[in-house]
């Protein structure tokens, strides 16, 4: 059984002993953040600093002129809260000082700093709201800024592997602010609905499709707008005759930034393990993006599901990811020979409980639903107490 643990740059960099902690874990790997949305980090156990304040997202890999003078999005570097010029670099080589491998976790089209100096470029709602914290891969500029940011990450970054997170278009949850909208009571049908995209190159794929967009957008509206009693049951019911057609664009559309994108990491570095931050659901949106598609390929290694939620639903998910992955190109075996594996991206962070029993418990439940792999979030976030629960949960 393979245990991955979670961490930031700013969690290794400066803190000598960070790669033995995490190493006392158990863990062979790390996934370490190559590029990551803003966000405001707790550092429990490093010596230098308690907080860390990342205010824009940033790739922690060195941006170099000559690879980005043509694109129209450019990644930031880190303005402040890193001085290191390579980051990722840095933390990885003290990584495998200690005998661990590294995983490049990158984080794609969630990027608010983009997103808000390029609106046009963004998903929009059917409301006509735009979510600025989220590129919208229908667009070429974004599918060529996920392939450059990758290339770099790989060519740059040498990472013992990969791991594509928001790999897919993100939608209403994970916008970064302050969060208030829970107290609006939206079902999580509600909040697909809210996710579909309107932007000018969803509409014209729609147009494309034989869609009447305005059509669709005043079903979704009004299932956005349905009273808790008379809210829709499913999507398919909010959208009636035109669902399938737009559960074939949108799966069909992750798809576009995925099968080139994993292509040329086979390409440009053959045998490198690939995951995927992924979700069975056909609706789903944000960090896991859907991988389901008609034929079930998906040209990965490793499909990581959300278990952030209540451990039945976890479950749930992880039994659909596991039936999709087993119907992974049926017609012909996986390239290595393999069946494609899978994932849960278990949260250590309350409200889970600071206890290793309560963790290994869960990890157990888990792996009965089909896991291989318990990716633990998060090595750096933690108190020394949550860090020991993981460590028993990782042993055991």
């Amino acid at each position: 059984m393979t245990d991955v643990v979670y961490a930031y740059p700013w969690d290794i960099v400066g803190d000598p002993r960070a790669p033995a902690r995490l190493r006392s874990l158990g863990v062979d790997s790390v996934a370490l953040a190559a590029t990551y949305h803003a966000t405001r980090a707790a550092t429990p156990l490093h010596p230098a600093h308690r907080l860390v304040d990342a205010r824009h997202a940033a790739c922690y890999v060195p941006v170099r002129e000559e690879a980005w003078k043509e694109a129209r999005l450019v990644p930031a570097t880190p303005s402040g809260w890193m001085a290191s010029a390579d980051p990722f670099g840095e933390a990885a080589a003290a990584l495998r000082a200690e005998g661990l491998s590294v995983h490049a976790w990158t984080v794609l089209t969630h990027n608010a700093l983009l997103g808000s100096a390029d609106p046009d470029l963004v998903v929009v709602n059917a409301f006509g709201e735009p979510y600025p914290y989220a590129l919208c891969p229908a667009f070429q500029e974004v599918r060529d800024y996920c392939h450059t940011l990758v290339r770099e990450i790989v060519e740059l970054g040498e990472p013992d592997g990969l791991i594509l997170e928001a790999c897919g278009a993100l939608g209403f949850r994970h916008a970064g602010l302050h969060e208030k909208t829970d107290g609006a009571d939206w079902s999580p049908v509600q909040i697909a609905l809210l996710s579909l995209c309107f932007c000018r190159a969803c509409r014209t794929r729609y147009e494309s499709a034989g869609l009447d967009v305005s059509e669709l957008a005043s079903r979704v509206r009004a299932g956005v707008d349905g009273a808790s009693g008379s809210a829709p049951g499913s999507v398919e019911d909010a959208l009636g005759d035109l669902a399938q057609a737009v559960r074939d664009l949108r799966t069909g559309l992750a798809r576009e930034l995925r099968d080139p994108l994993t292509a040329r990491i086979r390409s440009a570095r053959p045998g490198m393990p690939l995951a995927l931050h992924a979700d069975a659901d056909p609706w789903a949106t944000g960090s896991f993006a859907t991988v389901s598609t008609g034929d079930g390929a998906v040209d990965a290694d490793l499909l990581v599901g959300n278990c952030w939620n209540a451990p039945e639903a976890d479950m749930a998910g992880l039994r659909a990811l596991r039936r999709l992955a087993e119907r992974h190109r049926p017609d012909e075996p996986h390239r290595t020979g393999a069946r494609v594996r899978i994932g849960a991206y278990a949260l250590a962070l309350p409200p889970r409980p600071a206890d290793g029993a309560a963790l290994s418990r869960l990890a157990d439940g888990y792996r009965a639903a089909g896991a291989d792999e318990i990716h633990w979030y998060h090595g750096g976030l933690v108190s020394a107490t949550r860090l020991k629960a993981i460590g028993q949960a990782v042993r055991g």
